[in-house]
């Protein structure tokens, strides 16, 4: 089993930065929310609808993670891969429905920073429903292949993780993200504890 360890390893640090996308909205909680409660009441249902997404995809992150610490064979880390990336196309999928439902928030240029967060968020989906396909297809009987190919899907989740975040810090950018801090469950979706400094 050791020609897939260390592909299987790559594979699981992309993922990691790939988990946090949607997460990181609550590592800073302000004080001050200016007193929009239009802006407070659309990051509460962002927010309750975000966590349970987000941690759908933290258990798909620990699954694979898991699987790069067992010596598990190739058939075992394409079922859990293939079930992890599919978990995560449908949490994307989810948050992007949210964001959709909620509208757009209140305030400047809220309608454009809204419609790119959702056309992001639904791209993110596609794409880790593609690697999902892609994992399915791996030769799991001929390990140097297996492995090759997980290597080819470890890169272009890392590109995925990089490329992802822009809509959705433009959308909790100012007076958005200060809403979005203040809820508590946004601070609890992130895996900061809320008493973090920001």
């Amino acid at each position: 089993m050791e020609g897939t360890k260390p592909v299987n390893k790559k594979l699981a640090a992309a993922l990691s930065g790939g988990a946090v996308l949607v997460i990181a909205v609550s590592g800073c909680s302000s004080s001050d929310d200016g007193g929009n409660d239009k802006l407070n009441s659309w990051a509460k249902q962002v927010c309750d609808a975000v966590k349970p997404q987000a941690q759908k995809i933290e258990e798909a992150n620990a699954a694979i993670q898991k699987q790069t610490s067992d010596n598990s064979t190739p058939e075992a880390v394409q079922k859990t891969d293939a079930q992890a990336f599919q978990d995560m196309s449908d949490a994307y999928k989810a948050i992007g429905t949210a964001v959709d439902n909620a509208g757009p928030p209140d305030v400047e240029d809220g309608k454009t920073k809204q419609t790119n967060a959702v056309k992001e968020l639904n791209t993110i989906s596609a794409s880790y429903a593609d690697l999902k396909t892609q994992v399915a297809k791996l030769d799991t009987k001929d390990q140097a292949k297996f492995a090759e190919g997980l290597k080819g899907i470890a890169t272009q989740l890392g590109k995925l993780s990089q490329s992802g975040s822009d809509a959705l810090k433009k959308l909790e950018e100012g007076d958005v993200g200060k809403a979005m801090a203040q809820q508590e469950s946004c601070k609890s979706a992130s895996g900061t504890p809320s008493a973090a400094k920001g």
